[in-house]
């Protein structure tokens, strides 16, 4: 073959042109090259924004068509988190779905604990103990506190408000210590089991709950101080990010987006699971549908998942924290061991010692799992960034047949066209920030 020929076959695959610094490549492909087709008219630029923005919340990525500075077109590109977690799911046990789950939504773990347990409980038609109920509201509130506070934090720090991250990862860190001295994890707990609990709270907890209650509510005002009132802030965010009503309802956007427009729709008012309806909360709500309402709403609802805890602590009374069906309940119910999964040396003397039958059943409950009856279920809960629902489909076996999460962040993510488009490019970073999307909760 000719060299002629060579650079003939050449040309499909990287445009060249010859510049006054030497020949310059132009390498395209994919999305890339439908989004330049549509932007024919020279006015306009189409920019890439990730996923490896610092703005874009972990690996969103964002293709942006613009005239100056004005977005005339924005795309969001997802996928690059991709972990496979619902398809993981079918080939574990019941159980170890769990494990799997909790690594979505990775600033709210034990809401999509509980949304998977509530579905298989309902599957297997059992409820959990009163105690391990309310445990379960203590931990999601918890819990809501501090992926709100990764929202302020993250949120301030992409607008230029360092004070913001410094401030919110602090009070953050009290969440995590908080839950680690609770569950033994700061985060991806696997905690919340199909039942009730694995196992029951450390016997100082509700002094180091009452002490985190306190701390918050010294602190939380700060917020108030430093942003609320503050007009730079203020201005950034009032009438930036509009998504009226009627478009929530269209795109099926919930949480404090939803709020923020008007509907007070929370699922633990409106369809109450785990003993909610004994709580009294408000659900704050406004109608100016921006992203300085969404801030209000979030800061408020720390607020209340604040006076959550401490009913919580008020009601609580001794008891089990798990089924007694020793058909479904994990067998790890004593102390735990130096391997950090409760098989202390006393629990297992205390299975050897019991009878033959009883150590296989425990082995089999552990290595194959529990039988589930065939059916469907779905079981929504309400998470920080809207509801989060457990679509699970069982054929009778001790695996799931189908396991699909309906994730709020990836619903939610919808918007971003509709926020944007027609706004300015640096409006772009506050709408992304209020919507507060998990990129693990969207690629999983």
């Amino acid at each position: 073959m000719s060299s002629n020929d060579e650079t003939t076959t050449a040309v499909p695959e990287a445009d060249s042109r010859d510049t006054t610094e030497g020949r310059v490549y132009t390498v395209s492909g994919g999305d890339w090259d439908d989004v330049l087709a549509d932007a024919q008219h020279d006015e306009r630029m189409v920019i890439n924004m990730g996923p490896q923005h610092p703005s874009t919340h972990g690996v969103l990525r964002l293709v942006l068509e613009m005239e100056g500075e004005t977005v005339t077109q924005l795309r969001s590109v997802i996928g690059y988190l991709h972990t496979g977690i619902e398809k993981n799911c079918e080939y574990r046990t019941w159980t170890q779905g769990v494990t799997f789950v909790t690594r979505m939504d990775y600033l709210a773990p034990l809401s999509t604990e509980l949304a998977y347990c509530l579905g298989v409980e309902k599957l297997l038609g059992i409820q959990a103990p009163p105690r391990a109920e309310l445990l379960r509201v203590l931990l999601l509130e918890i819990n809501r506190i501090g992926s709100h506070l990764v929202y302020i934090a993250t949120g301030g720090m992409e607008l230029g408000a360092t004070t913001a991250m410094t401030l919110g990862f602090r009070e953050r860190e009290e969440v995590l210590h908080l839950l680690e001295h609770l569950t033994g994890l700061r985060m991806n707990h696997a905690f919340i089991r199909p039942g009730g609990l694995a196992q029951d709270m450390p016997a100082d907890f509700a002094e180091k709950v009452t002490e985190f209650c306190k701390v918050m509510d010294k602190r939380l005002p700060l917020y108030d101080k430093l942003f609320t009132g503050q007009p730079i802030w203020r201005n950034r965010l009032k009438d930036v990010g509009v998504l009226p009503l009627d478009a929530c309802l269209a795109l099926g956007v919930t949480g404090p987006i939803l709020r923020s427009a008007g509907l007070p729709w929370d699922l633990r008012k409106t369809e109450p699971y785990s003993r909610y309806d004994e709580f009294e909360f408000e659900v704050p709500t406004s109608t100016d549908a921006d992203c300085w309402a969404r801030y209000l709403i979030r800061v408020e609802e720390m607020h209340q998942s604040l006076k959550i805890i401490k009913q919580v602590l008020k009601k609580l009374e001794p008891g089990p924290v798990m089924v007694e069906d020793k058909k479904v309940a994990w067998p790890a119910q004593l102390s735990i061991g130096s391997d950090g999964m409760g098989n202390s040396l006393e629990h297992v003397r205390k299975i050897m010692g019991q009878s033959m039958e009883s150590l296989i059943h425990h082995f089999k409950l552990v290595t194959e799992g529990f039988h589930v009856p065939p059916g469907q279920v779905y079981s929504p809960v309400e998470s920080p960034r809207g509801e989060i629902g457990a679509h699970l489909v069982s054929d009778g076996g001790t695996r799931p047949l189908r396991v699909h999460m309906r994730e709020p962040s990836f619903v939610n993510l919808q918007s971003m066209p509709a926020m944007s488009e027609g706004g300015l490019v640096a409006d772009v970073i506050a709408a992304v920030a209020s919507i507060d999307p998990v990129m693990g909760g969207v690629d999983r």
